[in-house]
């Protein structure tokens, strides 16, 4: 086993792997930018480094820093998270040709997987259904149009190297290629280096359904079963349940398999994740190869009992994995809350500062992988995801009321998050059904959004109105009050006209 490990990442996935190297009796050591210096992952590692300016570019994306950083410590492997590194194979070969174990697979692998034509081609050749779509990079507006004229409208044009829900546009038209043909390569240029296209069919309400698989060095490959990861807001996972809702038995069962034959045609190693889309008659479809750990994973952990970053540690050392597949079952429900440092009410546009207040959700069932703590400051520069609640129940129903109870408790002050966008979700019919695909955040947030703004103009007209009644109930009241105590002119000068025509003795009573 390694003795010292240098975690390439920050915020609460640095923290869940500083925990899980310290249940291994592993030293650990921890990089930071300047806008991290006062952050928990640094105050929680057993040594820290400085890498650099605030801008990712300079510091958590610098690999040649991060290497330096490996050397001085001298950490024996380096854990790369998720995001950032995570998924590049140049650091993966720079760890190796360094002498550094890079806890994840290997750089063949990750290039093979990251190049979404090859990992298509690849899943395709081992009897893996494909989304329908090109079979190879696309370099011109024209070949987009000719393979367009095969797959049909609508369609996706993707970034090879894409991912995190950037480097794609749904093209609903040839009048729309050249603008979307023009916008992916300029995203995937500036987000991933690397301009290729390539083209999907879009399906239609599709869900999301993958699958985690753990291999190690000798071959042996289990999944740890799958998880829906539906409710998305602009291709980005906002809620994670394990297992999904969306399969019966046997398409658990089916999917499962897929994913075993998918890792072992790549001779995985490691932690690694294959994601589906499933259609509306309960085809699958691959869709990527996530070669890293995923942000979701503590959902697969709590409902079948396996430390995930454990795993991944012994394997990178040469470890066998213990398990096999009849071992592993499922045990209740879980889910996970991505809680973001946003304001879901204006656009959800990040809310960068300082937590004045913290107070996270406690009992039974209950998990907080958080990055944050009371007087931390959220930087800008950064994916603004500050923490992840993570709720498991004896089965879905449980955990969804388990999960509404813990959001009701959580308090953070100081910044917007998204807790309460959590609420209106987990309270929507159709979640709680489990009716839902894709697209349930675009269409019935959308639809919520239109209810509230224009009942506004009714709620205000009847305040109005109110404000009116209750103005002219003061005012009459007013006038009462005044023929009360103030004698009037009118009825003293009649009193003293009916007295005169009165008889002597009537006037006398």
């Amino acid at each position: 086993m390694f003795k010292r490990i240098l975690v390439a990442n920050r915020g609460e996935i640095a923290i869940r792997i500083i925990r899980a190297c310290r249940e291994l009796d592993i030293e650990n050591v921890v990089v930071y930018s300047d806008a991290d210096r006062h952050s928990l992952h640094v105050k929680y590692a057993d040594y820290a480094y400085p890498i650099g300016p605030p801008s990712s570019i300079e510091s958590y994306l610098s690999i040649d820093r991060i290497l330096e950083a490996a050397r001085r410590s001298g950490s024996e492997a380096i854990h790369p998270g998720y995001g950032f590194l995570a998924e590049n194979a140049n650091f993966a070969r720079a760890c190796r040709e360094n002498g550094i174990v890079f806890i994840g697979p290997s750089p063949e692998v990750i290039d093979q997987m990251g190049d979404k034509v090859k990992a298509r081609a690849v899943m395709k050749s081992a009897g893996i259904p494909v989304v329908p779509g090109s079979d190879g990079v696309l370099r011109s507006e024209e070949d987009v149009l000719k393979v367009a004229g095969t797959v049909g409208y609508p369609f996706m044009l993707k970034a090879v190297a894409g991912g995190g829900g950037k480097g794609l546009r749904l093209v609903r038209s040839a009048r729309e290629v050249p603008s979307a043909y023009r916008a992916v390569r300029s995203e995937a240029a500036s987000s991933f280096g690397d301009s290729r296209l390539y083209v999907e069919k879009f399906l239609d309400h599709p869900r999301h359904v993958e699958v985690q698989i753990l291999a190690d060095q000798s071959g042996h490959v289990v999944h740890l079963y799958d998880r829906e990861c539906s409710i998305q807001r602009r291709h980005q996972k906002i809620i994670e349940e394990c297992p999904a809702p969306a399969l019966d038995e046997r398409m658990r069962r089916n999917i499962g398999r897929l994913a075993i034959r998918g890792a072992r045609a790549v001779r995985y190693v490691g932690v690694g994740t294959l994601e589906f889309l499933l259609d509306r008659r309960g085809n699958f479809y691959f869709l990527e190869m996530n070669t890293r750990l995923q942000v979701e994973h503590p959902v697969t952990e709590r409902v079948v009992g396996i430390d995930l970053v454990k795993a991944q540690i012994e394997v990178a050392a040469g470890g066998y994995l213990p398990w096999r597949q009849r071992h592993i079952k499922i045990n209740g429900h879980a889910i996970e809350c991505r809680i973001y440092a946003e304001d879901p009410e204006n656009d959800f546009i990040p809310c960068p500062g300082k937590i004045e207040g913290l107070r996270l959700p406690e009992g039974l069932g209950v998990r907080n992988d958080c990055g944050v703590y009371e007087g931390a400051e959220v930087p800008i520069y950064y994916d603004p995801m500050i923490a992840k609640l993570v709720i498991w129940g004896e089965n879905r129903i449980e955990a969804i009321l388990r999960m509404r109870r813990a959001l009701r408790e959580y308090q953070i002050r100081g910044i917007k998050t998204n807790i309460p966008f959590h609420q209106w979700i987990l309270r929507h019919t159709r979640f709680m059904a489990g009716d839902f695909d894709t697209r349930f955040i675009e269409d019935e947030y959308r639809l919520r959004r239109k209810e509230e703004v224009y009942p506004h103009n009714e709620i205000a007209l009847a305040s109005a109105a109110i404000a009116a009644l209750h103005r002219e109930q003061e005012l009459a009241n007013q006038l009462l009050r005044k023929s009360v105590t103030e004698p009037s002119q009118w009825r003293a000068e009649g009193r003293r006209a009916s007295l005169r025509y009165l008889p002597p003795r009537s006037r006398n009573r």
